[in-house]
């Protein structure tokens, strides 16, 4: 008697009577608006650069070919170098989802510091000026240990580092002034910043060197290390990035040490702009503030985890364009703060549209 086999058994047989044709997906078309909002959500620097684009190209049509001289580009470098300093510095922070309201008052302090290193106590320029480096950066460290480690919020912490650190630095410099021909002539290294170079036609401070190589420094550090990876994901979830095997604590101490010490290279350029070194410089107020604006106008989330740091150099520049513009075009100042609080709102609502491309 013979044995047959199974029908389910007979495979060679099923293989012959089964289809050859390979699986069909729904193709996926996007819209025109989709393939924009797709665009931005990949290139976050995009948007800030077209505004600034933009408002050059307004502000050479209201005002002249003379907005397009080397003198008018040249000061608006000039005029941002500060805020764009505090601003590289803000964005670290900002990428991880926190927030710091002290980065003008450290700049001052470190500038305080390097003035007292040196004519109170009398010591060498280079020592004074790396003392204030490090107070920055222990300012900075101490904030970030209170984030990540007792957990509280950054907005407290730094809100409540803010007014320390400014009055520490009336308290400890007395409030005294160090004048700038007194600097110039015993110590000039701490003006350094300050001094120029010539470039095709235009005048370029050492200032602007510093904080244009800066942001580019920083690009690369954010793209293309680890750390600069672990910036980007505690921001974007820190949960995840500690299961990814990421130390966020460690992470986010590291990012305001970091911050701190750029907040010390910010003092140094302050002096080296202003000659002089002053507790009161208003850039301990409203430096914060301004940092923040040239972020979120260069399309930095506050969300935190997205956004290209190139942007927060295009936002600080697009306040620069705005001032000098209107200055030139003889408008009240008063437009100047109404039209950027438009481009701080806008650049907000823009941030919302372009995440739903992640969605």
């Amino acid at each position: 008697m013979s044995e047959t086999s199974p029908k389910g058994q007979d495979f060679e047989s099923s293989l012959t009577k089964a289809t050859d044709s390979v699986a069909d997906f729904d193709s996926d078309r996007r819209s025109f608006v989709s393939k924009v909002q797709h665009v931005l959500h990949e290139n976050p620097a995009m948007v800030p650069l077209i505004v600034l684009v933009l408002s050059l190209l307004v502000f050479a049509v209201l005002v002249g070919s003379k907005f397009f001289s080397p003198f008018a580009l040249t000061l608006i470098l000039q005029q941002v170098q500060i805020v764009g300093v505090l601003a590289a510095a803000q964005s670290l922070i900002i990428l991880t989802a926190g927030i710091d309201l002290s980065v003008g008052a450290i700049a001052v302090l470190s500038s305080v510091v390097m003035g007292q290193f040196t004519f109170r106590y009398g010591l060498p320029p280079a020592v004074a000026v790396s003392a204030g480096l490090l107070a920055g950066t222990l300012i900075g460290a101490a904030s970030g240990w209170l984030v990540a480690r007792v957990k509280l919020p950054p907005f407290i912490v730094t809100l409540g580092m803010w007014q320390i650190v400014l009055a520490a630095n009336y308290i400890y410099s007395a409030n005294e002034t160090i004048r700038s021909q007194d600097i110039e002539a015993q110590a000039p290294l701490l003006q350094i910043f300050g001094s120029n170079v010539k470039f095709a036609g235009a005048t370029f401070t050492f200032g602007v060197i510093f904080m244009v190589g800066l942001f580019i420094l920083l690009a690369y550090v954010l793209k293309h290390t680890a750390w600069g990876r672990h910036v980007y994901a505690v921001g974007d979830d820190p949960e995840a990035a500690e299961l990814a095997g990421v130390n966020v604590s460690r992470t986010i101490i590291s990012v305001y040490a970091v911050v701190g010490l750029i907040c010390g290279f910010a003092a140094w350029v302050m002096i080296g702009r202003f000659g002089s070194v002053s507790p009161s410089a208003t850039t301990g107020v409203i430096g914060n503030i301004q940092s923040i604006t040239a972020v979120v106008i260069g399309g930095i989330s506050l969300f935190g985890g997205r956004g290209s740091i190139m942007g927060a150099l295009f936002g600080a520049l697009i306040v620069g364009v705005f001032e000098l513009g209107l200055r030139m075009y003889g408008a009240d100042p008063q437009w100047t703060f109404l039209l950027i609080g438009v481009l701080i709102i806008g650049a907000t609502t823009v941030d919302q549209w372009i995440r739903k491309a992640a969605a």
